[in-house]
């Protein structure tokens, strides 16, 4: 049976009893729901909801619109009807009962590479990035934060206390979207899992404009269901999770000559079914612009870049990438002791807002034939015109089940394979090509399961792909908590779970 349970913000909204499971909890009596799609708004304004937040309330023709509409995508532009920047959970209670009552679908902007498909006409748009809490308590071992907070500003903080937290490989990305789809860590992942494992507690506005407080305990199923379930159920406004004494580790990364990517890749591979769940790996075959950022060996060129995080110190470190430094020798030798603070440095992902064009899947293997047909597309002589081309060894705990159960459907992917780059309109398109012969050239290897942070916003699910993504048990519990929490489908630009 569904479990309802909730508990209100006191101040903020009503406790509605007696809800029976798979009724649709509303405004309050009399106040109709916001209405199905397809259904026409009555003629109204936005002047109410001027009046009724804080934060700006911004249309197409506001001089801030495009900056607040703005995405780490370049190439995806939002262009939705009204933009609410929350300065507050209120905010986002009063927004989305103000969509409700125009009929109006909702998208969600957190920080950082949050995808929002496709683009948003027509809709509200909430961004949450003035939503800025952060506090620490170190004696909990905790972090809470506001749904504005990146994963850099975190770090600034558990640092000081020699805390790690279950971080991405990009600081700059915000807290919230990456844990709302599992959240992977290149450090922690294989001994601690996904970073949705480790959340004790969230703040959501549902589509009716409820502000619930959510645990495992007090509503279980809505808890599941946003963990993995990435923005369809509500918009998250703070989240309290677990962080961990880890206060050094080491890693970085060794970057080769492209043309000695084989041997390399060889070592790698008969490397990572060795390794213990205190070390992670990847590699990444990039093609690197001429730019004076880059370090000298590394401008313009054709490289293989492989990644290693461990949790013990340098001596065993050292002792893992042996095989590697073996295979060929380095152009750059990254690898060394470091602070937690500095996980950034294993994977260096961009910072910068650009265009691109991106895919990614999951690997159910990384054998002989599938490192021949990756040489095949992006090796020496291959063409292959994307700037970044990894794959990721996952397992360990990112296979277990947590102990506060969630939705999260990527558990037991060994390998993870995704596609970036950026250039002109005429090497986007191209790069369009090519994220499409990797899909077709990888496919005897694709795992069913994904990542779905790793998923494009050019990637939408259809009903059928996302219950295969999700695994039919775990999309059709997801669905009939769609029907519960959003029935009318008013969070739709995402990965989207339609209600049963």
């Amino acid at each position: 049976m569904l479990n309802n349970g909730w508990k209100a913000v006191p101040g903020r909204a009503e406790t509605l009893s007696g809800t029976a499971p798979g009724t649709p909890p509303y405004l309050a009596p009399g106040t109709p729901p916001y209405l199905a799609p397809g259904t026409a708004p009555a003629p109204t304004g936005h002047a109410a909801l001027r009046a009724a937040v804080e934060g700006p309330v911004l249309l197409p023709d506001d001089i801030s619109y495009g900056a607040e509409c703005r995405t780490f995508n370049l190439s995806r532009v939002l262009t939705p009807a009204v933009v609410v920047g929350a300065a507050s959970t209120d905010d986002v209670a009063a927004a989305l009962r103000h969509a409700g009552r125009l009929g109006m679908p909702v998208a969600v902007r957190n920080q950082g590479h949050q995808v929002v498909l496709p683009t948003a006409e027509d809709a509200l748009l909430i961004t949450t990035n003035r939503l800025q809490e952060i506090s620490v308590d170190p004696g909990r071992r905790t972090v809470r934060v506001g749904a504005g907070v990146t994963w850099a500003q975190v770090l600034a903080e558990t640092d000081k206390v020699r805390l790690a937290p279950v971080v991405g490989s990009a600081p700059n990305v915000g807290v919230v979207g990456y844990t709302l789809g599992g959240g992977l860590s290149p450090l922690l992942g294989r001994t601690l899992g996904y970073a949705a494992d480790h959340v004790r507690w969230m703040e959501v506005v549902t589509a009716d404009g409820t502000v619930r407080e959510v645990t495992p305990e007090r509503a279980p199923d809505l808890f599941w269901a946003l963990l993995g379930g990435k923005g369809n159920f509500g918009v998250v406004t703070r989240m309290e999770f677990d962080v961990f004494d880890i206060p050094r580790f080491y890693g970085g990364g060794l970057w080769f000559r492209g043309e000695e990517m084989r041997p390399v890749l060889e070592a790698w591979r008969a490397l990572v079914p060795a390794l213990g769940e205190d070390t992670t790996t990847s590699f990444s075959v990039q093609r690197l612009p001429d730019v004076a950022a880059l370090p000298r060996p590394l401008r313009g060129a054709f490289v293989l870049h492989v990644r290693l995080g461990h949790l013990g110190d340098g001596a065993q470190g050292a002792r893992i990438a042996e095989p590697l430094r073996a295979a060929a020798t380095p152009l750059l030798d990254t690898l060394a002791e470091r602070p937690f603070g500095e996980i950034g440095e294993i994977h260096l992902d961009p910072v910068h807002a650009m265009p691109l064009v991106e895919t990614g899947f999951a690997l159910r293997e990384f054998s002989a034939a599938t490192l021949d047909r990756l040489m095949e597309l992006t090796g020496p002589g291959s063409g292959c015109p994307m700037k970044n081309v990894e794959v990721r060894a996952l397992g360990g705990a990112l296979d277990r089940e947590p102990a506060r159960p969630n939705a999260v459907a990527s558990r037991g992917i060994p390998y993870t394979t995704f596609a970036v780059g950026s250039g002109s309109p005429a090497q986007l398109r191209a790069m369009t090509e090519f994220t499409r012969a990797y899909a077709r050239g990888l496919a005897p290897w694709r795992a069913p399961h994904h990542v779905i942070n790793f998923l494009s916003p050019d990637e939408a699910l259809s009903e059928a792909e996302a219950r295969d993504f999700y695994g039919a048990e775990r999309y059709a519990r997801l669905a009939t908590l769609k029907r519960v929490y959003d029935p009318a489908n008013m969070f739709r630009f995402n990965h989207n779970i339609r209600p049963a």
